[in-house]
């Protein structure tokens, strides 16, 4: 077949050559293999036949990868066809040549493709302008060398408003691969081009324009208001895309506007009519939409306040539009329109569909808690609800009145008999552990409250951990009311959640509340029955500094996921953090009442996963217990044979070698190895972390790295987490602070290492010894030991940690120093260091320079020193200081040194001997650390 289609691409007439070439292109499509045909197809290229011309491009695009030497042979046609009259057969050719991605040809392209850019064409300009963005990803060097980025910012101020488009859209792309670098410097005169440019593009040209206008940061409100005015007419677009651009444009340059000016009015009943178009689109784009105007809502309810009705639910709207429409609807329920709201909502109550049922059972409960007024109705709704019997919804009904009885204490009370009434029928952890809270809470206004208490007490250990705690806590309330006829059932549950369970929450719980009565029962009721405060009204608004980031990616899949890209986005390009402009002095009182944060974070906050290869699944099955502390010393001597760091590195060093070096390795260990929590020596760990020695008079000054962000806020649910790592006394300890930057308190913290090259464990539990409220920031110091369980990471000094709090398990991984694992008696004597220096082949030698360092030998022997690297020796040969140096790891790996310095030389050689050759790398590194600051 080929040898026939050979023939037919060499035949002299044309029709024939144009259908072998259709042939040809149609087998590729199919995925059948037509490289060989390569010359013969590129021989059709010169033609003046446009389709003919069209249909070897597309063949040579798809081959030119796997054969670049043939490739070369079709530059010349390349450069001829950039030069023809006709613009569409140079544009074409510039467009092929852009997406051929093979280096070979790059450099040939250049001039063409500079031709290109300044053609009189603007079709073959705006499609030039695209090559750019093209090459640059495949030689960005080349690009900037040859001055292609000047060209395209030139273009900005073209003409013909679709070669703007395309010089913004190729600008955007390179900036978005280079976020440190100013390419797209916008200033009033450029965005003045780009806004005329605006009004006559096609749509997408529309799109890229508008993203690159939100990126700009107007000098002032006057300059704000005149580029809103100027994007307002492409609200009315026809396409939904352009249309959510604009409003981002608009939302984010409303923050500049003051709060007084008639413009912010009219501004604000602009932006209503075309959202509410975009719910009349089909089900996809209405989702979109809607989760958009979510977040609008969120940030200016104002907007949509008058719009309720497009947001009730029609009958054959799919369940996610459902879903997404009474979200909404909550968000924008006032006073003024609570009446239809709730009319509605019991509409939705009685549906078929049963998670839009829940919802909407749960969406009158969050009125009740929204809008005061409407709260008696709302209950009397819940109520009618609840005698309805059916099952799903008498559990949602009581697990948003639980909610209300804590807005408006002391109100609604006399529900609780219709409640009790349904007790039997509850099989949903949720709605048990509503109703246990309620019994519990209004003991004494039940007169059976035991009895139900007792009920749920008969299947304790089937229930969920949810409901376990819930009842331990009813009962013990339940006690503090009524005492004399309560004491078994409180012994009962104290006894079934300390002894018989293995939840940890429970048991602790069960522990605190023991002790609690045991010793002060007056302090125990002050504790249990303290006045509650109230709770808020939402509980789900997103957190301000992710909403305001979010706002600048309206349209967009970080505004329909509620995440920011840095969340989902994997790869190499740099995901650059987005915020909202600074308001002006004059609005300062923006936030409006409404959407200032309430209560809790997010319900749908990042899952923080690990990725694979970042956390080996042990980590993840690992019960977050206390570490267990090291094993004693007599042991741990012993066992430094087992503890093969490196693969072979430590047998030699214990068996192989003359009889007088293997000697070292028996010396019972340093301080490091016994755990702090042993009864360390004052001054190590355990005085850290009351910070007692704060620094004073500490024994050997290692050198301390400054801390950095370990786990940023974003990944953690709020938590950051920074840290760094000491060496004092034999001691090594993570020094750690913690911030809370989420909206709700912190508790319960554990910590936990994966195992690693050097067996680093925690040798004592994480203290966080209070709650650790909103912004509060904690400094702890976290004793370690070397005693943990021993597995090669890459690179070596990788460490992986799990920290657990009440919110989640969250996972990091960070490199540690070496030398915090120098130890104390790592100074050999010389005629062990001749020895073991000759006895180590010479091919586990390593040559490394460290340059910039302005020091004598006499301050770097003794910087050295500070850190447990110990001068044997010193000589000076031929005007060089000749350094001799031993250090010794926790795992007992010895590794020699040999420092030459050159005085006013500021780069030294340092040579470095070691059984376990995989060592020398990290060794050279601390060297560095430690003598360049």
């Amino acid at each position: 077949e080929i040898f026939e289609l050979k023939a037919e691409l060499n035949s002299d007439k044309k029709e024939k050559k144009k259908e072998a070439v259709k042939k040809v292109i149609a087998s590729m499509t199919v995925g059948k293999d037509v490289s060989a045909l390569f010359p013969d197809v590129v021989n059709c290229m010169q033609t003046d036949n446009l389709e003919l011309k069209k249909l070897v491009y597309l063949y040579l695009m798809n081959y030119a990868k796997s054969q670049p030497d043939m490739a070369i042979m079709a530059v010349n046609t390349f450069v001829k066809d950039c030069e023809d009259p006709n613009p569409l057969i140079r544009a074409l050719a510039v467009r092929t040549m852009g997406c051929i991605r093979v280096d070979k040809i790059t450099e040939y392209l250049c001039e063409p493709l500079r031709k290109c850019l300044k053609d009189e064409d603007p079709y073959v300009r705006k499609t030039a302008a695209v090559c750019v963005a093209k090459l640059h990803d495949i030689n960005a060097q080349l690009v900037e060398d040859q001055g292609f980025l000047d060209t395209l910012r030139d273009l900005i101020s073209d003409s013909n408003p679709m070669v703007v488009a395309n010089a913004v859209a190729a600008l955007s792309e390179i900036a978005e691969s280079h976020p440190s670098s100013n390419l797209l410097d916008l200033n009033p005169q450029s965005i003045n081009k780009l806004l005329t440019a605006l009004n006559e593009c096609t749509e997408w040209g529309q799109i890229f324009i508008l993203d690159c206008l939100a990126s700009y940061t107007p000098k002032d409100d006057r300059e704000a208001q005149s580029i809103c005015e100027r994007v307002t007419p492409r609200l009315s677009h026809a396409n939904s895309a352009v249309v959510l651009s604009a409003v981002k444009v608009l939302m984010k340059f409303m923050e500049m506007l003051s709060k007084d000016l008639d413009y912010y009015g009219t501004l604000l009943k602009k932006l209503a009519p075309p959202l509410v178009t975009l719910l009349s689109a089909e089900p996809e784009l209405q989702y979109v939409a809607l989760r958009n105007i979510n977040l609008i809502v969120q940030k200016r309810p104002e907007i949509l306040k008058h719009e309720m009705k497009v947001f009730f639910v029609k009958y054959n709207d799919p369940i996610y539009v459902k879903l997404e429409k009474l979200d909404i609807m909550i968000r924008l329920a006032s006073q003024a329109n609570i009446a239809q709201v709730l009319a509605e909502l019991k509409e939705y109550a009685t549906e078929v569909d049963v998670d839009f049922v829940r919802k909407a059972v749960r969406a009158i409960g969050r009125c009740a808690i929204k809008v005061e007024q409407s709260a008696e109705r709302c209950v009397s709704t819940l109520l009618d609800l609840i005698q309805t019997k059916v099952n799903y919804v008498v559990q949602e009904a009581i697990v948003v009145i639980k909610d209300i009885f804590r807005k408006y204490p002391n109100k609604y009370e006399s529900v609780i008999a219709t409640l009790c009434e349904n007790l039997d029928s509850l099989d949903e952890p949720e709605a048990r552990a509503a109703m246990i809270w309620i019994v519990g809470e209004y003991a004494e206004r039940i007169d059976n409250a035991d009895e139900l208490l007792e009920s749920f007490l008969e299947g304790f250990h089937d229930e969920s951990t949810q409901v376990q705690l819930q009842l331990l806590t009813a009962i013990v309330k339940l006690f503090l009311k009524k005492p004399t006829e309560t004491q078994e059932l409180v012994q009962q549950v104290l006894s079934l959640a300390t002894q018989d369970s293995d939840n940890p929450d429970l048991r602790d719980r069960g522990y605190i509340y023991w002790r609690l009565l045991s010793t002060d029962p007056v302090a125990a009721k002050e504790v249990v029955l303290a006045e509650k405060p109230l709770i808020s009204e939402e509980t789900d608004l997103i957190e301000p500094t992710l909403l305001d980031e979010l706002i600048c990616y309206i349209g967009t899949l970080a505004s329909v996921y509620h995440k920011p890209p840095s969340a989902f986005v994997e790869g190499g390009r740099g995901v650059v953090h987005k915020s909202l402009p600074p308001r002006t002095a004059s609005s300062e009182s923006t936030e409006s009442p409404e959407t200032a944060p309430a209560g809790a974070p997010p319900g749908e906050q990042l899952d923080v996963v690990p990725t694979q290869g970042d956390l080996l699944g042990d980590l993840l099955n690992l019960d977050l217990g206390p570490p267990v502390s090291g094993p004693p010393l007599a042991t741990s001597t012993v066992q430094m044979g087992a503890v093969d760091l490196l693969g072979g590195g430590l047998d030699s060093l214990m068996g192989d070698e003359p009889e007088g070096i293997g000697a070292p390795n028996f010396v019972a260990p340093p301080a490091a190895a016994v755990p702090a929590s042993l009864g360390a020596p004052m001054g190590s760990g355990l005085n850290d972390l009351f910070d007692l020695t704060s620094g004073v008079g500490t024994l050997s000054g290692s050198y301390v790295a400054p801390k950095a962000v370990w786990l940023p806020a974003m990944k953690a649910k709020g938590l950051e987490i920074s840290g760094t790592f000491t060496r004092q006394a034999g001691s090594i300890s993570m020094d750690l602070q913690l911030t809370n930057k989420a909206l709700q308190v912190m508790t319960d913290f554990a910590i936990q290492f994966n195992r690693n090259s050097f067996g680093l464990a925690p040798a004592a539990p994480l203290q966080v010894h209070a709650p650790l409220s909103p912004t509060q920031t904690v400094e702890i110091s976290l004793p370690l030991s070397t005693a943990g369980s021993v597995m090669k990471t890459e690179p070596l000094n990788n460490l992986q940690v799990a920290v657990k709090n009440n919110i989640d398990v969250f996972y990091f991984s960070t490199l540690y120093p070496l030398h915090i694992l120098f130890v104390e008696d790592g100074k050999m004597d010389r005629q062990m260091f001749l020895a073991t220096w000759k006895d180590i082949p010479n091919e586990n030698e390593a040559q490394f320079q460290i340059r910039d360092c302005p020091l004598n030998a006499e301050a770097v022997s003794s910087r050295l020193q500070s850190s447990n690297v110990f001068t044997v020796a010193r000589r000076n040969v031929e005007g060089q200081d000749m350094l001799y140096q031993s250090l010794k790891l926790t795992n007992g790996i010895w590794v020699l040194a040999e420092l030459r310095i050159q005085p006013g030389n500021p780069s030294f050689t340092l040579s470095l001997k070691c059984r376990a050759p995989e060592v020398s790398q990290h060794v050279y590194q601390a060297y560095e650390t430690i003598l360049k600051n």
